[in-house]
Protein backbone atom coordinates (compact mmCIF):
# COMPACT_ATOMS: atom_id res chain seq x y z
CA UNK A 1 0.00 0.00 0.00
CA UNK A 2 0.87 3.69 -1.42
CA UNK A 3 1.74 6.27 1.36
CA UNK A 4 0.46 9.65 1.21
CA UNK A 5 4.15 11.10 0.70
CA UNK A 6 4.15 8.52 -2.46
CA UNK A 7 0.86 8.93 -3.80
CA UNK A 8 1.58 13.04 -3.59
CA UNK A 9 4.74 12.24 -5.48
CA UNK A 10 3.15 10.51 -8.06
CA UNK A 11 0.36 13.18 -8.38
CA UNK A 12 3.00 16.16 -8.86
CA UNK A 13 4.98 14.02 -11.65
CA UNK A 14 1.48 13.05 -13.41
CA UNK A 15 0.79 17.28 -13.75
CA UNK A 16 4.44 17.88 -14.43
CA UNK A 17 4.84 15.11 -17.49
CA UNK A 18 2.88 17.47 -19.76
CA UNK A 19 4.96 20.16 -19.47
CA UNK A 20 7.97 18.50 -19.84
CA UNK A 21 6.65 17.39 -23.30
CA UNK A 22 5.62 20.73 -24.42
CA UNK A 23 9.17 22.22 -23.19
CA UNK A 24 10.56 19.04 -24.77
CA UNK A 25 8.90 19.34 -28.07
CA UNK A 26 9.54 22.63 -28.53
CA UNK A 27 13.70 22.49 -28.01
CA UNK A 28 13.14 19.43 -30.76
CA UNK A 29 11.60 21.90 -32.93
CA UNK A 30 13.74 24.28 -32.30
CA UNK A 31 16.96 22.14 -32.92
CA UNK A 32 15.19 20.99 -36.33
CA UNK A 33 14.52 24.48 -37.50
CA UNK A 34 18.70 25.10 -36.97
CA UNK A 35 20.06 28.09 -34.76
CA UNK A 36 19.18 31.46 -35.87
CA UNK A 37 21.20 33.77 -38.33
CA UNK A 38 24.37 34.79 -36.17
CA UNK A 39 23.20 38.24 -37.54
CA UNK A 40 19.79 38.93 -36.79
CA UNK A 41 16.81 38.72 -38.75
CA UNK A 42 18.04 41.95 -40.75
CA UNK A 43 20.31 41.82 -43.59
CA UNK A 44 23.79 40.86 -42.94
CA UNK A 45 27.04 42.26 -45.32
CA UNK A 46 27.12 39.44 -47.36
CA UNK A 47 23.29 40.03 -48.84
CA UNK A 48 22.91 44.12 -48.35
CA UNK A 49 21.69 45.72 -51.75
CA UNK A 50 24.96 48.89 -51.04
CA UNK A 51 26.90 46.04 -52.42
CA UNK A 52 26.84 45.94 -56.20
CA UNK A 53 26.66 42.12 -56.97
CA UNK A 54 26.71 42.74 -61.04
CA UNK A 55 28.83 43.92 -63.60
CA UNK A 56 26.64 46.45 -65.19
CA UNK A 57 26.11 48.45 -61.91
CA UNK A 58 29.73 48.26 -61.15
CA UNK A 59 30.95 50.03 -64.13
CA UNK A 60 28.04 52.38 -63.58
CA UNK A 61 29.31 53.20 -59.60
CA UNK A 62 28.84 57.26 -59.70
CA UNK A 63 32.19 59.48 -60.22
CA UNK A 64 34.24 56.24 -61.51
CA UNK A 65 36.81 57.31 -64.00
CA UNK A 66 38.93 54.52 -65.66
CA UNK A 67 42.92 55.96 -65.48
CA UNK A 68 43.41 55.02 -68.53
CA UNK A 69 40.89 57.20 -70.43
CA UNK A 70 41.30 60.60 -70.84
CA UNK A 71 37.75 61.79 -71.01
CA UNK A 72 34.97 59.47 -69.50
CA UNK A 73 33.33 57.58 -71.74
CA UNK A 74 30.32 59.35 -73.70
CA UNK A 75 26.89 58.24 -71.99
CA UNK A 76 28.05 56.17 -69.67
CA UNK A 77 29.29 53.33 -72.10
CA UNK A 78 31.08 50.81 -70.39
CA UNK A 79 31.86 47.87 -73.34
CA UNK A 80 35.15 46.09 -73.28
CA UNK A 81 35.59 46.53 -69.27
CA UNK A 82 35.84 43.47 -67.12
CA UNK A 83 34.64 42.71 -63.74
CA UNK A 84 35.87 40.21 -61.30
CA UNK A 85 34.31 38.87 -57.89
CA UNK A 86 36.60 40.56 -55.12
CA UNK A 87 36.15 41.31 -51.14
CA UNK A 88 37.82 44.31 -49.91
CA UNK A 89 41.21 43.36 -49.34
CA UNK A 90 41.40 41.76 -52.69
CA UNK A 91 40.25 44.99 -54.12
CA UNK A 92 42.44 46.88 -51.82
CA UNK A 93 45.40 44.79 -53.28
CA UNK A 94 44.73 44.79 -56.62
CA UNK A 95 44.95 48.91 -56.53
CA UNK A 96 48.23 48.52 -55.03
CA UNK A 97 49.07 45.84 -57.85
CA UNK A 98 47.53 48.72 -60.46
CA UNK A 99 49.69 51.16 -58.60
CA UNK A 100 53.08 49.27 -58.94
CA UNK A 101 52.64 48.62 -62.22
CA UNK A 102 51.95 52.28 -63.68
CA UNK A 103 54.81 53.68 -61.15
CA UNK A 104 58.36 52.08 -61.03
CA UNK A 105 58.82 54.50 -58.50
CA UNK A 106 56.09 52.52 -56.31
CA UNK A 107 57.00 51.16 -52.82
CA UNK A 108 55.09 49.27 -50.47
CA UNK A 109 56.76 48.79 -46.68
CA UNK A 110 55.14 48.21 -43.19
CA UNK A 111 55.11 45.80 -41.04
CA UNK A 112 54.97 42.05 -42.18
CA UNK A 113 53.79 43.22 -45.85
CA UNK A 114 56.63 40.96 -47.39
CA UNK A 115 54.17 37.60 -46.75
CA UNK A 116 50.97 39.55 -47.22
CA UNK A 117 50.15 41.38 -44.00
CA UNK A 118 47.83 40.20 -41.37
CA UNK A 119 44.91 40.98 -43.45
CA UNK A 120 46.59 39.53 -46.66
CA UNK A 121 46.09 42.88 -48.53
CA UNK A 122 50.01 42.45 -49.99
CA UNK A 123 49.80 39.07 -50.48
CA UNK A 124 52.15 38.34 -53.23
CA UNK A 125 53.00 41.57 -54.14
CA UNK A 126 56.86 40.94 -52.88
CA UNK A 127 56.79 37.79 -55.42
CA UNK A 128 55.23 40.20 -58.28
CA UNK A 129 57.27 43.09 -57.87
CA UNK A 130 60.22 42.45 -55.96
CA UNK A 131 61.45 42.48 -52.43
CA UNK A 132 63.20 45.56 -53.31
CA UNK A 133 59.78 47.28 -53.72
CA UNK A 134 57.71 45.69 -51.05
CA UNK A 135 59.50 44.69 -47.89
CA UNK A 136 59.26 44.45 -43.71
CA UNK A 137 60.53 47.31 -41.41
CA UNK A 138 60.66 47.18 -37.78
CA UNK A 139 57.98 47.84 -35.55
CA UNK A 140 58.01 51.42 -35.11
CA UNK A 141 55.43 53.34 -36.54
CA UNK A 142 57.04 56.57 -36.14
CA UNK A 143 59.81 55.15 -38.52
CA UNK A 144 57.15 53.76 -40.78
CA UNK A 145 55.93 57.55 -41.11
CA UNK A 146 59.11 59.11 -41.17
CA UNK A 147 60.40 56.70 -43.83
CA UNK A 148 57.66 57.34 -45.88
CA UNK A 149 58.05 61.12 -45.92
CA UNK A 150 61.38 60.79 -46.54
CA UNK A 151 61.19 58.57 -49.57
CA UNK A 152 57.84 60.70 -51.04
CA UNK A 153 60.02 63.84 -50.73
CA UNK A 154 62.42 62.30 -53.16
CA UNK A 155 60.08 61.56 -54.79
CA UNK A 156 59.13 58.03 -55.11
CA UNK A 157 55.29 57.26 -54.20
CA UNK A 158 54.94 55.94 -50.70
CA UNK A 159 52.38 53.38 -49.59
CA UNK A 160 52.93 52.21 -46.05
CA UNK A 161 50.67 50.12 -43.79
CA UNK A 162 50.14 50.59 -39.97
CA UNK A 163 48.93 47.32 -39.09
CA UNK A 164 46.71 48.66 -36.66
CA UNK A 165 44.93 51.89 -36.42
CA UNK A 166 44.95 51.93 -33.09
CA UNK A 167 48.59 52.29 -33.26
CA UNK A 168 48.87 55.06 -35.38
CA UNK A 169 49.68 57.48 -32.30
CA UNK A 170 53.31 57.68 -32.37
CA UNK A 171 53.35 58.19 -36.09
CA UNK A 172 50.66 61.06 -34.77
CA UNK A 173 54.08 63.55 -34.50
CA UNK A 174 55.42 62.48 -37.98
CA UNK A 175 52.23 62.92 -39.63
CA UNK A 176 50.79 65.98 -38.34
CA UNK A 177 53.96 68.08 -37.79
CA UNK A 178 55.57 66.81 -40.58
CA UNK A 179 53.94 65.42 -43.16
CA UNK A 180 51.01 67.97 -43.37
CA UNK A 181 52.93 70.82 -43.13
CA UNK A 182 56.22 70.38 -45.33
CA UNK A 183 54.49 71.96 -48.48
CA UNK A 184 53.91 75.38 -46.11
CA UNK A 185 56.84 75.15 -44.42
CA UNK A 186 59.22 74.97 -47.51
CA UNK A 187 57.00 77.35 -49.30
CA UNK A 188 56.28 74.83 -51.94
CA UNK A 189 59.71 73.52 -52.34
CA UNK A 190 58.83 70.48 -50.96
CA UNK A 191 56.08 68.03 -50.61
CA UNK A 192 55.16 64.52 -49.19
CA UNK A 193 51.90 64.38 -51.75
CA UNK A 194 52.96 60.75 -53.09
CA UNK A 195 52.69 59.68 -49.52
CA UNK A 196 49.98 57.17 -48.58
CA UNK A 197 49.59 56.09 -45.63
CA UNK A 198 47.46 52.57 -45.51
CA UNK A 199 45.76 51.46 -41.67
CA UNK A 200 42.88 48.62 -40.28
CA UNK A 201 40.23 50.43 -38.66
CA UNK A 202 37.03 49.81 -36.85
CA UNK A 203 35.62 47.60 -34.90
CA UNK A 204 35.54 43.97 -35.56
CA UNK A 205 33.27 42.61 -32.30
CA UNK A 206 36.07 40.96 -30.47
CA UNK A 207 39.37 43.76 -30.84
CA UNK A 208 39.21 45.50 -27.49
CA UNK A 209 40.47 48.73 -26.76
CA UNK A 210 43.60 47.79 -29.17
CA UNK A 211 42.29 46.54 -31.92
CA UNK A 212 39.08 48.22 -32.71
CA UNK A 213 39.39 51.78 -32.28
CA UNK A 214 38.19 54.30 -35.00
CA UNK A 215 40.70 57.40 -34.58
CA UNK A 216 39.86 59.55 -37.51
CA UNK A 217 38.74 62.19 -35.46
CA UNK A 218 41.88 62.83 -34.05
CA UNK A 219 43.00 64.45 -37.61
CA UNK A 220 40.32 66.60 -38.36
CA UNK A 221 42.54 69.62 -37.53
CA UNK A 222 45.24 68.35 -39.11
CA UNK A 223 45.14 71.04 -42.35
CA UNK A 224 47.70 69.30 -45.21
CA UNK A 225 46.04 66.08 -44.77
CA UNK A 226 43.88 63.96 -46.14
CA UNK A 227 41.82 60.99 -44.88
CA UNK A 228 39.58 58.21 -46.30
CA UNK A 229 37.09 55.59 -45.54
CA UNK A 230 35.88 53.29 -48.25
CA UNK A 231 32.37 51.10 -47.69
CA UNK A 232 33.27 48.20 -49.92
CA UNK A 233 35.76 46.69 -52.37
CA UNK A 234 34.52 49.26 -55.19
CA UNK A 235 34.86 51.98 -53.00
CA UNK A 236 38.21 50.79 -51.46
CA UNK A 237 40.21 50.26 -54.95
CA UNK A 238 38.72 53.41 -56.50
CA UNK A 239 39.61 55.54 -53.11
CA UNK A 240 42.56 54.21 -52.73
CA UNK A 241 44.04 54.84 -56.08
CA UNK A 242 42.84 58.60 -55.64
CA UNK A 243 44.56 58.28 -52.73
CA UNK A 244 47.98 57.33 -54.01
CA UNK A 245 47.58 59.59 -56.92
CA UNK A 246 46.48 62.42 -55.32
CA UNK A 247 49.31 65.46 -54.45
CA UNK A 248 48.34 65.37 -51.26
CA UNK A 249 49.66 63.17 -48.39
CA UNK A 250 47.03 60.79 -46.97
CA UNK A 251 45.72 58.26 -44.50
CA UNK A 252 43.59 55.34 -45.92
CA UNK A 253 41.96 54.08 -43.55
CA UNK A 254 40.17 50.51 -43.72
CA UNK A 255 37.18 48.99 -42.01
CA UNK A 256 39.12 45.65 -41.36
CA UNK A 257 35.31 44.12 -41.02
CA UNK A 258 35.01 44.73 -44.38
CA UNK A 259 38.06 42.77 -45.69
CA UNK A 260 35.98 39.44 -46.27
CA UNK A 261 32.26 40.09 -45.62
CA UNK A 262 31.81 42.57 -48.29
CA UNK A 263 31.91 40.87 -51.50
CA UNK A 264 31.69 43.16 -54.98
CA UNK A 265 32.02 42.51 -58.49
CA UNK A 266 35.21 44.77 -59.02
CA UNK A 267 36.56 46.34 -62.48
CA UNK A 268 39.62 44.83 -63.03
CA UNK A 269 41.07 48.09 -64.93
CA UNK A 270 42.50 50.66 -63.01
CA UNK A 271 39.76 52.93 -61.82
CA UNK A 272 39.66 56.30 -59.67
CA UNK A 273 36.97 57.34 -57.02
CA UNK A 274 36.67 61.33 -56.55
CA UNK A 275 38.22 62.06 -52.75
CA UNK A 276 36.52 65.09 -50.42
CA UNK A 277 32.94 64.23 -52.53
CA UNK A 278 30.44 62.64 -50.51
CA UNK A 279 27.87 60.15 -51.83
CA UNK A 280 24.37 60.07 -51.88
CA UNK A 281 23.32 55.92 -51.42
CA UNK A 282 18.93 56.81 -51.13
CA UNK A 283 17.24 60.08 -51.99
CA UNK A 284 14.79 61.08 -48.90
CA UNK A 285 13.06 64.50 -48.03
CA UNK A 286 12.51 63.78 -44.40
CA UNK A 287 16.14 63.89 -42.96
CA UNK A 288 19.56 63.39 -43.71
CA UNK A 289 21.20 60.21 -42.16
CA UNK A 290 25.46 60.73 -42.71
CA UNK A 291 28.16 58.31 -42.01
CA UNK A 292 30.85 56.09 -43.28
CA UNK A 293 32.76 52.72 -43.03
CA UNK A 294 31.24 49.90 -41.23
CA UNK A 295 28.54 51.85 -40.32
CA UNK A 296 26.89 52.87 -43.70
CA UNK A 297 25.32 48.92 -43.13
CA UNK A 298 23.72 49.58 -40.02
CA UNK A 299 22.55 52.92 -41.28
CA UNK A 300 20.65 51.20 -43.91
CA UNK A 301 19.45 48.48 -41.84
CA UNK A 302 17.99 51.18 -39.24
CA UNK A 303 16.12 52.71 -42.00
CA UNK A 304 14.75 48.98 -42.71
CA UNK A 305 13.43 48.63 -39.00
CA UNK A 306 11.97 51.74 -39.13
CA UNK A 307 9.99 50.92 -42.68
CA UNK A 308 9.02 47.70 -40.83
CA UNK A 309 9.46 47.24 -37.31
CA UNK A 310 9.32 43.84 -35.76
CA UNK A 311 6.65 43.17 -33.37
CA UNK A 312 8.77 43.75 -30.25
CA UNK A 313 10.05 47.47 -31.66
CA UNK A 314 6.22 47.96 -33.52
CA UNK A 315 4.83 49.95 -30.48
CA UNK A 316 8.16 52.37 -30.25
CA UNK A 317 7.46 53.46 -33.79
CA UNK A 318 4.80 55.78 -34.80
CA UNK A 319 2.95 54.72 -38.13
CA UNK A 320 2.99 58.13 -39.19
CA UNK A 321 7.11 58.20 -39.07
CA UNK A 322 7.47 54.44 -40.65
CA UNK A 323 6.77 56.08 -44.10
CA UNK A 324 10.00 59.01 -43.54
CA UNK A 325 11.61 59.14 -46.52
CA UNK A 326 15.74 58.85 -44.96
CA UNK A 327 18.54 60.45 -47.24
CA UNK A 328 21.53 58.13 -46.89
CA UNK A 329 25.19 59.66 -46.95
CA UNK A 330 28.47 58.09 -46.81
CA UNK A 331 30.60 60.58 -46.64
CA UNK A 332 33.76 58.35 -47.53
CA UNK A 333 36.54 61.30 -47.06
CA UNK A 334 36.42 62.41 -43.60
CA UNK A 335 39.14 65.25 -43.99
CA UNK A 336 38.35 67.64 -45.79
CA UNK A 337 35.14 66.87 -45.65
CA UNK A 338 32.22 67.41 -47.91
CA UNK A 339 30.33 70.46 -46.62
CA UNK A 340 28.23 71.32 -49.81
CA UNK A 341 26.53 68.10 -50.24
CA UNK A 342 25.91 67.76 -46.55
CA UNK A 343 24.65 71.33 -46.35
CA UNK A 344 22.38 70.80 -49.51
CA UNK A 345 21.27 67.30 -48.11
CA UNK A 346 20.31 68.89 -44.91
CA UNK A 347 18.53 72.18 -46.36
CA UNK A 348 16.16 69.48 -48.38
CA UNK A 349 15.73 67.25 -45.01
CA UNK A 350 15.37 69.80 -42.08
CA UNK A 351 16.99 67.45 -39.90
CA UNK A 352 20.62 65.55 -39.28
CA UNK A 353 21.81 62.18 -37.65
CA UNK A 354 25.24 61.69 -37.55
CA UNK A 355 26.52 58.06 -36.91
CA UNK A 356 29.91 56.86 -35.81
CA UNK A 357 31.84 54.20 -34.13
CA UNK A 358 34.63 56.67 -32.16
CA UNK A 359 32.62 58.56 -28.99
CA UNK A 360 30.96 60.71 -29.06
CA UNK A 361 33.50 63.95 -27.22
CA UNK A 362 35.56 65.73 -29.98
CA UNK A 363 34.60 63.00 -32.72
CA UNK A 364 33.66 63.64 -36.33
CA UNK A 365 30.42 64.23 -35.66
CA UNK A 366 30.76 67.12 -33.25
CA UNK A 367 32.49 69.15 -36.32
CA UNK A 368 29.70 68.55 -38.67
CA UNK A 369 26.76 69.07 -36.00
CA UNK A 370 28.26 72.48 -35.20
CA UNK A 371 29.24 73.28 -39.07
CA UNK A 372 25.51 71.92 -40.15
CA UNK A 373 24.12 74.31 -37.11
CA UNK A 374 26.00 77.81 -38.10
CA UNK A 375 25.00 77.03 -41.76
CA UNK A 376 20.99 75.69 -41.44
CA UNK A 377 20.12 76.57 -38.05
CA UNK A 378 16.97 78.42 -39.62
CA UNK A 379 15.61 75.66 -41.12
CA UNK A 380 16.41 72.74 -39.40
CA UNK A 381 13.14 71.46 -37.47
CA UNK A 382 15.06 69.57 -34.55
CA UNK A 383 18.59 69.58 -32.99
CA UNK A 384 21.50 67.85 -34.85
CA UNK A 385 21.52 64.09 -33.37
CA UNK A 386 24.64 61.99 -33.00
CA UNK A 387 25.11 58.18 -32.57
CA UNK A 388 28.16 57.02 -31.35
CA UNK A 389 30.70 54.92 -29.59
CA UNK A 390 30.71 55.23 -25.65
CA UNK A 391 33.13 57.92 -24.25
CA UNK A 392 35.18 54.59 -22.88
CA UNK A 393 37.63 52.23 -24.43
CA UNK A 394 36.03 49.90 -26.35
CA UNK A 395 35.27 46.98 -24.16
CA UNK A 396 36.64 43.64 -24.80
CA UNK A 397 33.72 41.17 -24.23
CA UNK A 398 31.35 44.62 -24.39
CA UNK A 399 32.31 45.48 -27.78
CA UNK A 400 28.77 44.32 -29.12
CA UNK A 401 27.15 46.43 -26.70
CA UNK A 402 29.88 50.17 -27.46
CA UNK A 403 29.00 49.69 -30.88
CA UNK A 404 26.23 51.89 -32.53
CA UNK A 405 23.67 48.99 -33.73
CA UNK A 406 20.53 49.14 -36.22
CA UNK A 407 18.03 49.63 -32.74
CA UNK A 408 20.39 52.36 -31.53
CA UNK A 409 20.02 54.18 -34.71
CA UNK A 410 16.25 53.50 -35.28
CA UNK A 411 15.72 55.23 -31.62
CA UNK A 412 17.88 58.14 -32.75
CA UNK A 413 15.44 58.37 -36.55
CA UNK A 414 12.45 58.13 -33.99
CA UNK A 415 13.62 60.79 -31.62
CA UNK A 416 14.28 63.30 -34.44
CA UNK A 417 11.45 62.45 -36.58
CA UNK A 418 8.92 63.04 -34.14
CA UNK A 419 10.79 66.21 -32.31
Amino acid sequence: MLSARAIRRAAQRTQLAPKFRIRYNGTVAASQQGPPPAEGSLPGLASSPLLLATRDAALRTPGLEFMDEDEPSPGGIVSGRETRKMNTYQAIRDAMSNAMQRDDSAVIFGEDVAFGGVFRCTMGLAEEFGRERVFNTPLTEQGIAGFGIGLAAMGHTAIAEIQFSDYIFPAFDQLVNEAAKIRYRSGGAFNVGKLTVRTPCMSVGHGGLYHSQSPEGYFIGAAGLKVVVPRSPIQAKGLLLASINDPNPVIFMEPKILYRSAVEQVPTSAYTLPLSSAEVLTQGADLTLLTWGTPIYTAYNAIELLKNPPPALAKHVPESIRSAKIELIDLRTIVPWDVETVIKSVSKTRRLLVLHEAGAVGGVGSEIASVVTERCFLKMEAPVRRVTGWDTPVPLVYEKFYIPDAVRVMDALVETLTY
